[in-house]
């Protein structure tokens, strides 16, 4: 079966429904507004003005889809229609939040979340309702500079939990406990719980309220890990096209896509993204762009990932700089060598730009992708040397991370240190003490989850040590290896010529072929 044939099919399949959707007007949504913009409907009443209600739903669906060049600006023009409107205040708040899925939040946005907390407060919100709500976001700004996150967030969590509960007609009340559901999630619970409690919130209101951008937003988030990705299917095909005019709404699809291996999907959804974005603000494109690479090197698509890796290198300056946008900066040029197995280049590569207003000692799990990438780069390349100096320094990274509390890509760090300590190992001529090595790194990788911020690792330990296995010609491990890396990343081209290059080597070639199509089919379907 010609897989990348398949997959074009599916990409123009969901494109030419895209657009019949929009030409039979499936979502209006907001097109009233300036621009006549499509950003899905949302009904959060609010005890202000007839006017400053308008602009309310307005700014919640430029919320739902993350659309925070706007969403501020939004919140000033229900200020501007009713100053005393105490929940816009409440909007500004959440808005100081940020992404929940880049959380845990740093900086001065928590100090000025809990002062727009106090400007709502101030203006004592005319209902228990929202008061409800103004004490649910104190919950997560109030003593931040005393309380870590992890307590924070909890205490958010169970305060949007009482409020769904205590007004059971608010839709909003449980689209908003979802995300939070969805935001909190240990990366290492199989069970998916919360992920699948959320799902069970928005489901039924996605049935009865299908242009709400929120909830087929955070639809695409609860279902976005291997086991549940085929389930997100409907919500990503819709959500670009409830809030077409957003440009996080355009890349989400790509979560669901990424996870199943249809990459066309991905490039077609990412595209659409940067384009909607219009590049002044380049923490989405930049976040556009690292799937993009992603799928395109997927894809063997190798000119137009080299395209976007040399647009990265061009920028000099990002206006308020983020995780996301550091994240991307490092990861982007990484994957282009690494899955091109240009592993000198990869051992070279320099942190771009070299500096930031922020600095990268800000986000030094962002930069732990550059170290990886270069001990992993010289350790393939056979200078051991060089890699264990980027090791020392992935280390230094790793204690960084500790101290920011960042326990999650702390582990992340870990799982770094130790694949790559593995390829040093195989480079010094221990290619037993290797395997060993590599196995217990992707043990670790799959206990737990990627974060949303990544289509994926930059070079998953299970597929490396398959790799390993393959040149040490123990064909029936090395099969088991990129079998078991296709499951969590599926059509991952680097796993599929190594299960390619196993049918070369493996004795029973016809029942290997037997399997490949069986796997090629299901991955279809």
């Amino acid at each position: 079966m010609n897989t990348k044939c398949t997959t074009n099919w599916r990409s123009v399949t969901w494109l030419a429904a895209v657009i019949g959707l929009l030409a039979t007007g499936v979502s209006h949504g907001h097109g009233d507004e300036p621009g006549g913009e499509r950003l899905g409907d949302v009904n959060f009443p609010v005890s202000c003005s007839a006017a400053a209600q308008k602009q309310f739903n307005r700014a919640m669906a430029l919320y739902h889809s993350f659309y925070w060049k706007k969403v501020t600006e939004a919140f000033d023009a229900v200020l501007a229609a009713d100053q005393d409107c105490a929940m816009a205040h409440w909007g500004k708040a959440m808005v100081k939040m940020d992404n929940p899925f880049l959380w845990p939040l740093t900086g001065k946005g928590l100090a000025e979340g809990l002062a727009a907390v106090e400007r709502a407060k101030a203006l004592k919100p005319k209902t228990n309702r929202e008061r409800d709500y103004v004490a649910a976001a104190e919950r997560f700004f109030r003593d931040h500079d005393r309380l870590e996150h992890r307590k924070r967030v909890a205490a958010y969590e169970e305060a949007m939990a009482k409020l769904a509960r205590a007004y059971p007609d608010d839709v909003e009340a449980r689209i908003l406990y979802a995300l939070a559901l969805t935001a909190n999630v240990d990366p290492k619970d199989k069970t998916y719980a919360k992920q699948l409690r959320a799902a069970e919130i928005l489901e039924p209101i996605f049935q009865s309220q299908p242009k709400h951008p929120g909830v087929a937003h955070y639809l695409i988030h609860s279902y976005d890990y291997p086991a549940l990705a085929s389930k997100g299917l409907e919500a990503a095909r819709r959500y670009a096209v409830v809030a077409a005019s957003a440009p996080h709404a355009q890349h989400m699809p790509s979560h669901i896509f990424t996870r199943l291996g249809y990459w066309q999907n991905s490039i077609a959804s990412n595209l659409a993204s940067a384009a909607a974005a219009g590049g002044k603000d380049l923490r989405p494109v930049l976040h556009a762009w690292d799937y993009l690479v992603y799928a395109y090197l997927q894809s063997g698509q190798e000119a137009e990932a080299k395209d976007i890796v040399e647009k990265t290198r061009a920028i000099t300056k990002v206006e308020n700089e983020n995780f996301a946008a550091a994240f991307a900066l490092a990861a982007i040029p990484a994957r282009y060598a690494l899955e091109r197995g240009q592993w000198a280049e990869a051992a070279e590569l320099p942190l771009h730009p070299d500096e930031f207003s922020f600095g990268w000692a800000s986000f030094p799990h962002a930069e732990a992708l550059n170290a990886f990438a270069r001990a992993v780069g010289a350790a393939r390349s056979g200078d051991a040397r060089k890699a264990r100096t980027e090791i020392d320094r992935l280390k230094k990274l790793s204690d960084a991370i500790a101290t920011a509390k960042l326990s999650y890509w702390q582990g992340q760090a870990g799982i770094q240190i130790a694949a790559a300590e593995a390829w040093v190992t195989w480079a010094e001529g221990d290619r037993q003490g290797a395997v060993k090595q590599m196995r217990a790194a992707a043990d670790k990788e799959d206990a737990t989850e990627k974060s949303a911020i990544t289509p994926g690792p930059l070079a998953p330990a299970r597929e490396m040590l398959g790799e390993m296995l393959l040149e040490l010609k123990q064909t029936a491990e090395a099969r088991k290896a990129f079998e078991a890396a296709q499951l969590k990343e599926p059509n991952r081209r680097r796993s599929v010529e190594g299960a390619r290059r196993v049918a070369g080597q493996y004795r029973d070639k016809a029942a290997l072929a037997t399997r490949e199509v069986q796997r090629a089919v299901a991955v279809a379907r």
